[in-house]
């Protein structure tokens, strides 16, 4: 029997690319894990490096996913890599309902009216209380 001979392939990744539905093209490029939802809820961001000036962002959501969130703020101190405490969704400070995340800016756009979309990707979930873990240790 002898060995088949070996077929090199014309085909690079660009050509590839570039035969492919538009479509197509955006799936692959596509960098997101999860399907997002448009679901539009009040977002608490706070920074959570000592080098970056404090503030307390309450932006409403545009989309999320299992691993982000998508919203539009007028803040302007956001920056791709900052890192930031996130609280999702947010009613007010003391509510058990409260999931607190430690997360980080992949994307900045400037928006119309003076406005940025921000969009974080969650790294962290900060809520002991889940799951049966250990209880938070702070108190009303």
């Amino acid at each position: 029997m002898q060995p088949r001979p070996r077929i090199e392939s014309e085909h690079t990744d660009s050509n590839l690319k570039a035969a492919m539905p538009e479509k197509l093209q955006k799936s692959v490029s596509e960098k997101r894990v999860a399907r997002r939802a448009k679901i539009s809820r009040p977002v608490r961001v706070r920074p959570s490096e000592p080098r970056d000036d404090h503030f307390e962002d309450l932006p409403i959501s545009v989309n999320v996913s299992k691993t982000g969130i998508y919203f539009t703020t007028r803040q302007k101190s956001y920056y791709p890599g900052m890192r930031v405490f996130v609280t999702f969704p947010y009613s007010s400070p003391h509510d058990p309902m409260n999931c607190e995340y430690v997360a980080q800016v992949v994307r900045v756009e400037k928006l119309e009216n003076e406005k940025t979309g921000v969009a974080v990707h969650l790294q962290l979930s900060m809520n002991f209380n889940a799951g049966g873990a250990s209880r938070s240790a702070s108190r009303n």
